[in-house]
């Protein structure tokens, strides 16, 4: 099959890699790889050798961070696998590549059986109603268990998960499968086939029976032949588990050893043999429509990453749904109402690019150094083409306030943010207005660090990121007469300004002209009416912008000679402050309101955890096997709720959080917050 010419969509398979994070994702893109003959040798994640975790930051950290197309060629087929990240704050990648995909293999080790990971990637596919296989990972490790991890399965995701291969031996005496479909047993590398085993005949005839149960249960034909005793073809079980898997009635479990590349080339087969082509599952339009891939049909392509790099420019990632892509065209961008100019395409397999002329439907693709084209947009042919069903990304629930460390930086901070978050969708940025930082936020806090590492490898940024400042207000209870007279005599004309005010609680910043007798003459009224809104972006506790504060003008002096607009403009800020003093004056904190979705065995500790950040929980529910908790909680003590939420729930919880209201400081904790606030004006002087 060669790479320049496109595929028929049939022999296409779009797959994904889902996982706990070190599941072995990257392993195994790696040993299908070198299966299929693209690698001569198999790279280590740990000695950052591997064709899928080439980025800098995905080498250091040991990690994957991007999704990484791995295209290959598997006998008359095409696989294009995609290895995804398996840490959460990653998880945008991983909704982008299930976007594209027809199917998802989920990775589980066999040392640590179902995590978190493996049953958020579970969650993910049930969503999308994604065909799946579940393939148990490192068999060649110690102390593992094929039937554990069946266990762990059954009790997690029920009866679905139905072993379609059975390991022959563990650990070191790890040396490949017996297919319980066609009954063969398979070892070494590449797999050859064996006699089967012995002493695995009982246990091949009790799985081999639940299989038939299994896809029998799916299939009304089949189940009457099942009961009734007769036997059921090869082909019969092959073709009612095809379906079964496309109706996501049955997730198949295979095993294998990614590193050893033991079974690989088996699974490879498997993914061919049964899991859907692009012709089997059909995408869908903004407005709900459902679209067939089709060769004769108009363009139809959706972008599903962006890669901006400074030195080889924006890579957009491509995946052709209707009609033929073809190298050096024109095309319409269906969301931006604009043309778009399609240069070069490729075949990107991690760093590796290969040239194509065209991407037909169902495959994938990439084209450098589109102009208006971002990530979730449709191309096409204007007038031809709907727009496609765009990506729903999570909100984001952990900010931090980013710093250029120098002025040089100052300048370049806002395109480098603007950048990378139109690579990644989950990534917010915004300047704050009360407080005048910039904010990212996104899932967490390792995909914040490595935005922040990234500005300096890709834009030279060098930044300090850095809790977000909570915006307090002041606010007063009492009221209170001012008198404040602003006398200044330096040679020449003086300076003269006397006002007169009432300071009491009111809404917003309010100012009542209540001179009577021209004591205070009307051409200077609006320069005191100035000088008190101007004071009032700082309060008279800690500086903090002050709220709701009606001020009445009641009298006042002023000298023919010396006044001016400027001296009733520092009497009347004078005379608030003064006033402001005597009234009571509270320090305020934002309230958020929290929408907590947690497992039911985690509610005691979220609950525990939230009395001591002096949250109100305003009630409970549950959603499916869910609790939810409704709850209301000051800003400053869930800035990092997070992480803090990751860690109670092992990663299991997560939350929306959005501003309520402001609620008066308890007296305690104002006066901690106005020391620390004091402390923080100084050297911001200094």
């Amino acid at each position: 099959m060669n790479y320049m010419t496109s595929v028929n969509p049939g022999k296409i398979r779009n797959v994904a890699l889902l996982s706990h994070s070190g599941a072995g994702k990257t392993s195994l893109s790696e040993a299908m790889l070198y299966s299929a003959g693209i690698l001569g040798r198999m790279g280590k994640v740990d000695e950052g050798t591997t064709a899928s975790d080439y980025d800098p930051d995905e080498i250091k950290k040991k990690i994957s961070i991007n999704l990484t197309p791995i295209p290959l060629v598997w006998k008359d087929f095409k696989i294009n696998a995609v290895d995804t990240p398996g840490y959460a704050d990653f998880a945008g990648e991983v909704l982008a590549a299930l976007r594209v995909c027809e199917a998802a293999v989920i990775v589980a080790a066999a040392s640590s059986g179902v995590e978190v990971g493996t049953e958020q990637s579970w969650k993910y596919c049930e969503a999308q109603k994604m065909p799946r296989f579940i393939f148990i990972n490192k068999m060649d490790r110690e102390n593992v268990s094929f039937q554990r991890v069946m266990d762990s399965l059954h009790s997690h995701f029920g009866n679905r998960c139905v072993a379609v291969q059975l390991p022959i031996g563990s650990f070191k005496d790890f040396k490949g499968i017996v297919d319980l479909v066609n009954l063969k047993a398979y070892a070494g590398t590449p797999s050859a086939e064996i006699t089967v085993p012995e002493e695995l005949k009982a246990e091949i005839d009790t799985l081999r029976d639940k299989l038939l149960e299994s896809v029998a249960e799916t299939d009304d034909s089949l189940i009457e032949k099942y009961l009734g005793g007769e036997e059921i073809s090869q082909d019969e079980l092959v073709t009612a588990l095809n379906k079964a898997i496309l109706e996501g009635k049955l997730a198949p479990v295979l095993c294998g050893s990614a590193l050893a590349n033991t079974a690989i080339d088996l699974l490879c087969d498997d993914i061919c043999k049964y899991l859907p082509s692009p012709l089997e599952r059909l995408c869908q339009t903004a407005e709900g429509e459902d679209i067939k891939v089709d060769a004769e049909a108009p363009l139809s392509v959706l972008v599903y990453k962006t890669s901006a790099d400074p030195y080889v420019g924006k890579l957009t990632y491509l995946r052709v749904i209707t009609g033929v892509l073809h190298s050096n065209s024109q095309v319409w961008n269906i969301n931006k109402n604009a043309p778009e100019r399609v240069g070069q395409l490729f075949s990107l397999r991690g760093k590796t690019q290969e040239t194509l002329n065209e991407i037909g439907p169902g495959d994938m693709g990439a084209v450098a150094k589109l102009t208006v084209t971002a990530t979730g947009d449709t191309l096409g042919v204007q007038g031809h083409t709907a727009l496609l069903c765009g990506f729903e990304m999570p909100l984001p629930s952990y900010k931090v306030a980013v710093f250029p460390k120098s002025k040089a930086d100052v300048d370049k901070l806002g395109n480098a943010l603007a950048r990378l978050s139109e690579e990644d969708l989950t990534l917010h940025v915004h300047r704050d207005a009360d407080t005048g930082e910039t904010i990212a936020a996104g899932l967490g806090e390792a995909q914040l660090e490595v935005m922040a590492e990234r500005m300096g490898r890709k834009f030279g940024v060098a930044v300090d990121l850095a809790a977000p400042r909570v915006p307090y207000r002041e606010t007063i209870l009492g009221a209170a007469g001012a008198d404040y007279k602003h006398k200044k005599q330096s040679g020449g004309h003086g300076q003269y300004g006397h006002v007169v005010i009432k300071v009491e609680p009111g809404s917003g910043i309010e100012f009542v002209d209540a001179v009577v007798g021209g004591s205070v003459p009307r051409n200077f009224i609006p320069a005191v009416e100035k000088g008190i809104r101007e004071a009032a972006h700082e309060g008279p506790m800690a500086g903090y912008p002050l709220v709701d504060v009606k001020v009445t003008l009641v009298d006042g002096s002023s000298h023919p000679v010396d006044s001016s607009e400027m001296a009733f403009k520092i009497a009347a800020a004078g005379a608030l402050k003064k006033g402001l003093s005597e009234a009571q004056p509270v320090l305020l904190e934002p309230i958020e309101n929290m929408r907590i979705i947690v497992p039911k065995d985690y509610m005691g500790a979220v609950i525990g955890d939230l009395n001591t950040k002096r949250a109100q929980v305003q009630g409970m529910d549950t959603e499916g096997d869910e609790s939810v908790v409704i709850a209301q909680a000051p800003l400053g003590e869930v800035q990092h709720y997070a992480i803090d939420l990751k860690s109670i729930t092992q990663g299991r919880g997560h939350f929306k959080m959005d501003f309520a209201h402001y609620q008066q400081v308890p007296a305690h904790i104002a006066q901690k917050l106005v020391a620390d606030r004091q402390v923080q004006l100084e050297a911001e002087k200094v």
